[in-house]
């Protein structure tokens, strides 16, 4: 799948850390609970891709779930794209950046999540970064909002 954010493998290291890059990148993802935003609950604010910037999730999204990373019920429209997920022997949604194509994490449904979408969009937090509420948030650059 093509992105509108393109760059190559050594433009993405050159601007990512080792470790932003495998999960970003290589579908890699982090140790339970060791990322600050998996207990990190702000008023208010946007979540961001830490690869291209582009606003992912509302801070009034993100809930605590228990699971060990980030948590949030739902995304900015437009701001995740879903792909089937069949690696290790399991079928699974991933969720990318709409933007960037960089690797967040899966999403889960139907679990009895007490959301109003019973979902849980389980991500690697150093896929994220964290932006105070006035910044604003802008549809991805392929977006027609």
């Amino acid at each position: 799948m093509s992105y509108p954010e393109k760059k190559t493998d050594d433009e993405w290291r050159a601007v990512l850390s080792k470790d932003q890059f495998r999960v970003l990148r290589e579908k890699g993802t982090e140790a339970p609970g060791s990322h600050k935003f998996d207990k990190f609950i702000p008023g208010s604010g946007v979540f961001t891709c830490a690869g291209c910037d582009a606003p992912l999730y509302k801070a009034n999204h993100k809930f605590k779930s228990g699971c060990g990373w980030p948590a949030y019920f739902d995304s900015i429209p437009g701001a995740v794209t879903r792909h089937e997920d069949r690696a290790w022997g399991m079928a699974r949604t991933e969720i990318v950046c709409s933007n960037c194509g960089g690797h967040l994490g899966h999403v889960f449904k139907g679990e009895g999540y007490a959301t109003p979408t019973d979902e849980r969009h389980c991500v690697n937090g150093i896929s994220l970064n964290f932006s105070p509420e006035d910044t604003p948030v802008q549809p991805p650059k392929d977006s027609k909002a």
